[in-house]
């Protein structure tokens, strides 16, 4: 056995592509040595910013003979068939082996070298990497048929053992030289072996193990940060990408203009990292101090002050820039920022950005007054939701488009706005992951989820509902950011509603942009559509009842309103389950409460699931979930639908061949009385069993009780109610025939099993509940 080196040296490799192209040269290399019947041991991959290498430990030398079965054409085949398929494999009719009259070629390969495997394996694999970005260069390149890598490919390094792989692609012949550190070591250096390619390259000054690169850089940040009583602002992905830029890493503490504090903190750090890939730092009190860290690819012999001394210059000029776009936004007032966005199209079926902000300041304001977000004052709601787009057009956010809202925060505080309204502005995007924490401020709560509910409904209505992994609106992000806005701030929104009243704005939007002059009248009788009312009924017999225009085409604009409402739910509904699941909440749990349909509140919709969950796993559930699935399909079987059995109607087996009813009736009378139950067998016309009349009798108890339980939200209470009839339900079923010869008695227990399958409905649809 031994080991394999592999160095594939170019020009620089961009930082954000060294990770994926390591572990695509890992896969790809033992999936062409894999063709031949090799394996490694194990491979281990290095990168740089001037190569990628691979050493693949525990190689034969030789690899194994292997035979190779091709199934050919039946044996009565006609002569041509057989011709062509001995020509294929190189072999005599003799030599085929037949079995079942069919014609077999068993072809032997003989073991080969592992050098010569790995030689043809090394074009191949640098023909079929899948840079995300390539490039084709010199003479060659005016052939499309060049070799294409992500920048000049300019040696390859290919050592089995202490022996060289002969391979060569393009002209670039393997060997086993390589180079060093670009200017502390520019000359070649020969490699021996695997073993020592990474010792050689270090001495060289050149750190093949990114790891080791990113704690070089780490140690050295905080070590530099303490020496000057600062600390370092953790940045693990800048950490990354500074070791994807140098070889040999020394960092580097420099300072700044105290002036330029006075812009704000994210602007610094956003300039200096995104710019320039400096790490921020924090002084004694958590303030953004004056300094920050950058990351050397050498080892200066002025200790770094030449260096240092460029990037403050740099960094001034870039600081300069973001002091300018501060001070001539701040002079402009939000309001005045905010009249810009109708020059800006959200959608081209939608409107302007300024037509998006009318409604979710309009949704803002009626999530406070109908007490959904308490604790908020309306005005400031809506004040809040014009002003949070406005920071869109303005210099900073231009420049820097990762500091939209933040900068409508700054800008709304420094021009007066109240903290509320400048908070709101601010975090209104939030969350925007699922790492990302949720507001919690009533005004903000109001506008960020105003925001994402108008953005869902009117995209949905628009057409761009997400497709597989298409997603180009990030809708799965605002349903899970709305979700956790609700459940989390434990808002009392009936979902429909507010989709509802929302699609009333987008609506008016539509007819609008087909009838002029009538934008007012619509946006003031679409104030008043609550989620109970049709939409499209509403609209048409209050705006286009009595005039000219066409009734039916304003239904067809509206129609896609209803669609986008209910794909809506549905949509939330499976985004619920996708953030549940990772609480540990069963995704069949939710279907079953989505199922009884009018449940939309999400917060009452996570307590009835979870004391669902809850019951399932206790004995009494789970036997109940056995007794209600039983009385389902004896129903289902009988084609029993009916949901209400106190009073049922006759059975179809009761009437007579004529169709006139026989005097056997289910219940003697229609106004049976509870208390009436013990003296008149619970209004049946026959004497039930004792083990029908118990089912009865808990039936009668537990509905109330659960009922109750329902509507106080004490849904714990509900499934405790349904645990009592498990018993009954069991002694039913084994001492009581269902259906029996007597029609009365058939029809009357139907009844019963379909009030049992009815009471369990009122919690959770029981037939969603799987296992």
């Amino acid at each position: 056995m031994t080991d394999f080196l592999l160095e594939l040296r170019s020009e620089e490799i961009p930082a954000r592509m060294q990770e994926k192209a390591s572990a695509d040269l890992a896969r790809l290399f033992a999936e062409e040595i894999a063709k031949s019947g090799l394996k490694a041991e194990s491979i281990e991959t290095f990168a740089t910013p001037r190569r990628l290498a691979l050493i693949a430990r525990g190689l034969p030398l030789q690899t194994e003979a292997v035979s190779e079965e091709r199934k050919g054409p039946r044996a009565n085949a006609p002569e041509q068939a057989l011709a062509g398929f001995l020509r294929s494999t190189g072999l005599t009719r003799e030599q085929l082996v037949e079995r079942d009259g069919v014609l077999f070629a068993v072809i032997a390969k003989p073991g080969r070298a592992t050098a010569e495997v790995i030689g043809e394996a090394i074009p191949a694999v640098i023909r079929a990497f899948p840079w995300p970005k390539s490039m084709r260069w010199g003479a060659s390149s005016l052939s499309t048929e060049s070799l294409r890598w992500v920048r000049p490919l300019q040696g390859i390094v290919a050592l089995l053992g202490d022996d060289v792989v002969p391979c060569s692609i393009d002209g670039i012949a393997s060997g086993a030289e390589t180079v060093g550190h670009r200017f502390h070591h520019p000359g070649c250096i020969t490699i021996g072996n695997a073993g020592d390619y990474a010792a050689k390259l270090r001495a060289c000054h050149v750190i093949v193990d990114p790891a080791e690169r990113r704690k070089m850089i780490e140690e050295g940040a905080h070590s530099a940060a303490a020496a000057a009583g600062l600390t370092l602002v953790e940045d693990p992905g800048l950490v990354a990408e500074n070791a994807g830029l140098t070889e040999w890493p020394v960092p580097l503490l420099g300072t700044f203009d105290r002036a330029f504090l006075e812009v704000p903190r994210e602007v610094i750090q956003l300039t200096m990292r995104t710019n320039q890939k400096y790490f921020a730092l924090n002084d004694a009190n958590g303030n953004l101090a004056p300094n920050f860290i950058c990351t050397a690819n050498i080892t200066a012999s002025d200790g770094g002050a030449q260096i240092v001394d460029g990037n403050h210059k740099v960094l001034a000029a870039r600081l300069s820039d973001a002091q300018f776009f501060w001070e001539h936004d701040l002079k402009v007032p939000l309001e005045e920022q905010a009249k810009k966005l109708g020059q800006i199209v959200f959608h081209e079926k939608l409107g302007t950005v300024a037509d998006k902000v009318e409604r979710v300041a309009k949704l803002a304001r009626w999530l406070v007054e109908e007490g959904i977000v308490k604790d908020a004052s309306p005005d400031e709601a809506e004040q809040a939701a014009r002003l949070a787009k406005a920071d869109l057009v303005t210099g900073m956010v231009g420049e820097f488009p990762e500091l939209q809202g933040v900068m409508g925060g700054y800008y709304a505080r420094a021009q007066g706005h109240s903290d509320a309204v400048a908070d709101a502005v601010r975090d209104h995007y939030k969350p925007v992951g699922q790492g990302d924490e949720v507001p919690t401020a009533p005004v903000t709560v109001a506008v960020s989820l105003a925001d994402k509910l108008d953005t869902l409904v009117s995209l949905f209505y628009a057409g761009e509902q997400p497709t597989g992994s298409k997603d180009p609106y990030a809708l799965r992000r605002a349903a899970l950011g709305s979700i956790r806005l609700i459940t989390e701030n434990g808002l009392r929104l009936p979902l429909l509603k507010g989709l509802h009243y929302d699609a009333a704005y987008v609506a008016a939007d539509v007819i609008v942009s087909k009838l002029e002059g009538l934008r007012s009248e619509i946006k003031e009788v679409a104030d008043r559509i609550l989620g109970d009312k049709s939409i499209e009924k509403f609209l048409v017999e209050k705006i286009a009842g009595g005039r000219s225009f066409n009734r039916e085409s304003i239904a067809d604009q509206l129609m896609p309103i209803h669609g986008a409402t209910v794909g809506l739910v549905a949509f939330f509904a499976d985004r619920l389950k996708v953030q549940q699941r990772e609480a540990g909440v069963r995704h069949d749990l939710i279907d079953a409460v989505f199922a009884l349909g009018g449940e939309d509140d999400l917060v009452r919709l996570l307590a009835r699931v979870k004391a669902l969950q809850s019951f399932v796993q206790t004995d009494d559930g789970a036997n109940l979930l056995v007794g209600y699935r039983r009385a389902a399909n004896i129903l289902k079987k009988e084609g029993y639908t009916e949901t209400s059995t106190r009073h049922a109607e006759l059975d179809s087996a009761s009437m007579n061949t004529d169709g006139a009813s026989t005097s056997a009736t289910v219940f003697m009378d229609p106004d049976f009385r509870q208390d009436d139950a013990a003296s008149d067998n619970f209004g049946l016309s026959y004497t039930p069993e004792k083990e029908e009349a118990d089912l009865l009798a808990a039936l009668d108890a537990a509905e109330p009780k659960a009922e109750a339980a329902i509507a106080a939200e004490d849904f714990e209470g509900a499934m405790a109610a349904l645990a009592s009839l498990r018993a009954p339900i069991d002694a039913f079923f084994d001492k009581v025939t269902v259906n029996d010869s007597d029609p009365a008695k058939r029809s009357a227990r139907l009844a019963t099993l379909a009030r049992v399958r009815d009471a369990v409905h009122r919690v959770a649809d029981f037939a969603r509940i799987e296992g």
